[in-house]
């Protein structure tokens, strides 16, 4: 546990540290006066109280000028510290209240990106226009904590220890085809009745049967005689009645023409995680543009549970 300090022990002011400290540097109370923007006597009187205060003599004045006494040279590397402790304050200080800019990597699946962040930037763009703001659509992961990306949303919480995360939202899946494809082939009553349509897989068919067959559906890879990894890709073949696969709700706002198979079945539930690295999360761009991605994606679900209810 870090010692609190002995405030008993500190009576000197700032202020005659930085006289002082510049008439060092400067190497005459005239110079140090100028670049502090005060008058010569004001610096001699502050940089005397630090003497008296402290109990020793720092500067001897004489005709050649000042020359720094061995106390005052012993305690000069404190005092620089002290100078150098007090820039990064103000530099810190002017950071928090000047305009925000940078560049940010977000990285989100395609559909995510394509359909869900288009608001996301507006925002930005409005709010902190001088961020720089570069998208990767992939379904891959990114490593944050190599630097692949700043913020990434994911559907889960993170694992790695480097990481935070925040829960933003949940949204929900359910089993869709389009119109034109149900009217074509029909449409099931009954889970047992799905294994006599074809499916579009996502990556592979492996990856979707665990999650049908817990819907109560069974179905074959011979059914999945399409798979492809790019979620954007799934949806345009679902639209254009290829065949029936697991798309999120929001998919029905966007296109009207998607029909929701089976209703009744239980929906599966899809978290969205904002994340990113421990350490960023202290730089202010990177602040902002989190709280914004979280903020715009709690509001998004949110009016869509409203909307929902209200259509019930």
């Amino acid at each position: 546990m870090q010692k609190s300090i002995n405030w008993d022990a500190v009576s000197f002011d700032w202020n005659q540290v930085r006289a002082f400290l510049a008439a060092v540097e400067q190497g005459s109370l005239s110079g140090a006066a100028r670049v502090l923007g005060q008058t010569q006597p004001t610096l001699s009187r502050q940089i005397s109280s630090l003497e008296k205060e402290l109990g020793v003599l720092l500067l001897e004045r004489g005709t050649r000028g000042l020359t720094i006494t061995d106390a005052g040279q012993g305690l000069l590397v404190h005092v620089r510290a002290m100078g150098q402790a007090a820039l990064q304050l103000s530099l810190a200080a002017t950071g928090q209240s000047a305009k925000v800019d940078g560049h940010v990597s977000i990285t989100a699946t395609n559909a995510f990106a394509t359909f869900h962040l288009a608001g996301v930037l507006r925002r930005l763009r409005l709010e902190a226009p001088m961020i720089t703001v570069t998208v990767e659509a992939s379904n891959e992961v990114r490593d944050i904590t190599r630097r692949e990306a700043d913020i990434s949303i994911r559907h889960a919480a993170p694992t790695e220890p480097d990481l935070i995360g925040k829960h933003v939202a949940d949204m929900s899946a359910q089993l869709y085809a389009s119109r034109d494809f149900l009217d074509r082939h029909g449409r099931p009553v009954s889970a047992e009745e799905c294994s006599d349509f074809d499916f579009i897989g996502f990556e592979s068919p492996t990856t979707l049967i665990p999650i049908l067959t817990s819907l109560g559906l069974t179905l074959t890879e011979n059914q999945f005689r399409i798979n492809t990894a790019s979620g954007t890709a799934l949806l345009e073949y679902v639209r254009q009645g290829l065949g029936m696969s697991i798309l999120t709700e929001d998919a029905e706002d966007i296109f009207p023409e998607l029909e929701r198979v089976l209703p009744d079945l239980p929906a599966i539930p899809v978290p969205i995680w904002v994340v990113t690295h421990r350490e960023l999360r202290t730089s202010r761009r990177i602040r902002v543009v989190f709280d914004v991605l979280s903020e715009e994606l709690q509001n998004f679900t949110s009016s869509r549970r409203i909307a929902d209810s209200t259509h019930r």
